[in-house]
């Protein structure tokens, strides 16, 4: 049983539960936050927010940029409205390496899903995270999920060789592409290839000819690839976001793979919630690990820098004879170092 709120926390989750789209956009916005006290307070309120997720359908969406993903996004969000569902779809935009900024552009992209009360469109900046996710993305899907929205869609940054994590969050991973596809299956990872569930050529009426070469080659590129689910051969559809047509087909597929899945549901659900506790965990034993030995790992980088001592050399120094310092010692602007940082 978590532990009683303070009461604002607990009129917020409340809010939240109730299905207030503001309640939700502050929670996230509380997940989100790298302030030690917010990350403390978010932890304690996902834990009442917990025992009500699960049981969203949980949608990714990959694809290149200028496939069209915002706007396949919106009819699709759209369509499912029009069924009856709430929708919640969690953006994210791609952050500046130098400042760390984000454009967050795919509300703007989104503006009739946007304002639709049946729906949530939350833009989230990757801020170097890899994995074409944000920081804080499950956490966000599990909000939404409380919050009453039975569909959850995560659209990523865009393919590359780090564009996997969607899949391990989600139900069904659905892969964008569009009809040059076929003349660019070497600049699409393997690896993003073999986790999609769904493949779409979208921008279908741009060319029917290169659309349906373009489905040829890709489910000719996929039956040589090991599915990596037994029971399920990925499928390659067509679509085209701008006129509407192929997304009534991509949904129903979307909840065919779902009934394939069956009990498996239930192990992919298990395999994700692992998959986030390892995450969070490598995240805390980093942050942990540097805000104790920061002295030292900065001697150690100032000698591989110099060539004074090997990069291996200088990690296994480090874990075998670690020299902790005080909190004092660090200073209160104290700030990771290196390409690993949260």
């Amino acid at each position: 049983m978590p532990a009683p709120l303070e009461t604002p926390l607990q009129e917020l989750v409340n809010s939240l539960l109730e299905g207030n789209r503001r309640a939700l956009a502050k929670v996230i916005t509380l997940l989100e936050s790298q302030n030690p006290s917010h990350q403390e307070q978010a932890a304690r309120v996902l834990e009442h927010l917990l025992p009500h997720s699960g049981k969203s359908i949980r949608v990714g969406i990959s694809g290149a940029p200028g496939v069209g993903k915002s706007t396949f996004l919106e009819v699709l969000g759209m369509h499912l409205v029009a069924l009856g569902h709430k929708v919640a779809v969690l953006a994210v935009d791609p952050s500046s390496s130098r400042t760390g900024g984000s454009l967050l552009g795919d509300k703007t992209r989104m503006q009739t899903l946007s304002v639709n009360p049946g729906a949530f469109v939350r833009p989230s900046p990757a801020s170097g995270s890899l994995g074409g996710t944000a920081r804080r993305t499950f956490e966000s899907l599990l909000a939404c999920e409380a919050a009453g929205f039975d569909v959850v869609l995560v659209e990523t940054v865009g393919v590359g060789q780090s564009e996997t994590a969607v899949a391990h969050m989600t139900d069904t991973f659905v892969l964008l592409t569009h009809p040059g596809a076929g003349d660019e299956l070497q600049g699409i990872k393997r690896g993003i290839m073999e986790l999609a569930d769904v493949v779409v050529v979208n921008k279908a009426d741009l060319n029917s000819s290169s659309t349906r070469r373009a489905q040829a080659e890709l489910e000719s590129a996929l039956s040589l690839l090991t599915p990596h689910d037994a029971a399920w051969r990925p499928r390659v559809l067509t679509s085209s976001a701008q006129e509407g047509t192929g997304i009534v087909e991509v949904w129903d597929t979307v909840l065919e793979y779902r009934g394939v899945l069956g009990n498996g549901l239930l192990e992919k659900r298990q395999a994700q919630s692992a998959a986030w506790f390892e995450t969070l965990l490598r995240e805390q034993v980093w942050n942990r690990f540097l805000l104790e030995h920061r002295t030292q790992m900065m001697d150690s980088l100032e000698r591989v820098q110099k060539g004074d001592l090997s990069a291996p050399r200088a990690v296994e120094e480090l874990l075998d004879d670690p020299k902790p310092v005080t909190r004092d010692c660090l200073g209160p602007t104290a700030a990771p170092i290196g390409p690993g940082r949260p």
